[in-house]
């Protein structure tokens, strides 16, 4: 007897109706007063960035150990909280930190290695660990019911922008299973739970969608650029921002090393990389590319490559999830077939489109809240912190001899790393290019 897609998820960790997020909200705090003066500064993280008094005060902190931490929960919420505290450390003050002192570096190493994830706050940290409801048992798909519990600024435009992406995960969450059937069903040739399947999946693909374009309704383009973006920074790539080598994990005792790693990123969320595995939609290495004009313009941003990379920043059950679904997955050699039926190609067709659609939104909302906001000056109500950061790195004047304004585009980096618009251009377009050829009987 066959498993049953209900089962597979379960071996992975994977819930039936929420996803890639933890079926039960996280913790609000650490249950053991051995952490109290963790949580104390998470508590008040806003106003200590805001005196300028963060850094001294994680300095202050003893080195705590990891013996207290009991579930997998309490070890989740330590991560986040470590997450939040290393982040603000490192970009709270006038310049970025290169040293991350024993207080974080010892604990946040322990829990990194005991969860398998990076030492950095990622997407996980954000969104999928990061959120509360406002109500017990409401819906967690409309981001109105959800409250972030850790804030860099504690506005109402940070706790949008990290829990529109929390609702995000959990309207694909069902997605999953109907991503399943539907290679099961090619498995089976059922043509009609195949139709079924692809249905779902593309108005899934369009409430997320609709999802993500109401981030304008809480969160400001210059709170986000000036205040938030820059916190959410890695240390991977962030030369231009005061950065060059990365942070040094300082372990005491003279122990330690220098690492970069990729800060927060969409690319990080394992739901939108399961739709590109089921629908099978290639991403090139650098050169590879269809797209003449990436090749013309000399733009070396290797979707494939970053893609993968950004694989070792999700949980190990949800990387080796997404691994054996590559594997698994058949449904664009079965559609591809000239023997395949027209309504079959046309369901695929249509959920490839919507993705399309949902990349080109993602585009859009980059230049309303990245580029617009770099080729002007803050506005009088944003309270800008002084020296390096990601906002005054990829702050530019009017381009200059020799460069127009796609060029200047070209130069802005993402909080991964990554030269943002040529990345995202590039997958939107690898995207619309899975489009099959309709068969017409």
């Amino acid at each position: 007897m066959r498993e049953t897609p209900s089962e597979f998820i379960q071996r992975y960790g994977i819930s039936a109706e929420y996803g890639f997020l933890p079926d039960t909200a996280p913790l609000q705090r650490l249950p053991d007063v051995y952490y109290q003066p963790w949580e104390t500064l998470a508590e008040n993280l806003a106003e200590l960035i805001k005196r300028d008094v963060i850094r001294t005060k994680i300095e202050h902190l003893p080195i705590l150990g990891t013996g207290q931490l009991q579930t997998d929960a309490e070890w989740r919420r330590a991560y986040v909280v470590l997450g939040f505290l290393t982040h603000a450390y490192i970009w709270g003050g006038e310049r970025p930190a290169e040293r991350l002192p024993p207080q974080l570096s010892c604990p946040f190493l322990a829990v990194s290695k005991y969860l398998g994830l990076p030492p950095t706050a990622l997407f996980s940290t954000l969104s999928l660990l990061n959120f509360g409801l406002k109500t017990p048992g409401s819906d967690r798909t409309n981001p109105d019911n959800l409250k972030s519990l850790f804030s860099f600024t504690n506005t109402k435009d940070e706790e949008w922008f990290y829990m529109v992406s929390t609702a995000i995960e959990a309207t694909g969450g069902p997605l999953i299973l109907t991503m399943l059937r539907c290679i099961q069903a090619v498995n089976d040739c059922d043509d009609n739970l195949i139709l079924a399947c692809l249905g779902t999946l593309t108005e899934g693909i369009r409430e997320i969608e609709n999802i993500l374009k109401r981030m304008h309704e809480h969160c400001d383009p210059q709170v986000f650029y000036h205040n938030i973006r820059p916190f959410c920074a890695g240390s991977k790539g962030m030369a231009a921002a005061g950065l060059p080598n990365g942070v040094f994990y300082d372990e005491g005792e003279g122990r330690g090393q220098w690492r970069q790693y990729s800060g927060g990123s969409n690319a990080q969320s394992s739901l939108i990389q399961l739709l590109d595995i089921f629908l099978a939609v290639q991403h090139h290495e650098t050169g590879e590319s269809n797209n003449h004009h990436a090749k013309a313009q000399g733009e070396g941003t290797d979707p494939d490559g970053y893609l993968k990379e950004m694989r070792n920043y999700m949980p190990p059950s949800h990387r080796d999830f997404l691994a054996q679904v590559e594997r698994m997955s058949n449904l664009r050699g079965y559609v591809s077939q000239p023997t395949a039926s027209m309504e079959v190609q046309e369901a695929y067709n249509d959920a490839t489109a919507a993705l399309t659609r949902l990349r080109n939104s993602h585009i859009q909302i980059v230049a309303r809240y990245i580029v617009m906001p770099s080729r002007s000056p803050p506005a009088a109500y944003i309270v800008q912190r002084k020296g390096a950061n990601l906002a005054t790195a990829c702050s530019t004047q009017p381009a200059g001899k020799g460069q127009d304004d796609a060029s200047v585009t070209r130069q802005l980096h993402g909080t991964g790393g990554t030269s943002v618009m040529p990345f995202l251009k590039r997958t939107r377009d690898e995207t619309r290019e899975a489009v099959i050829q309709v068969h017409v009987s």
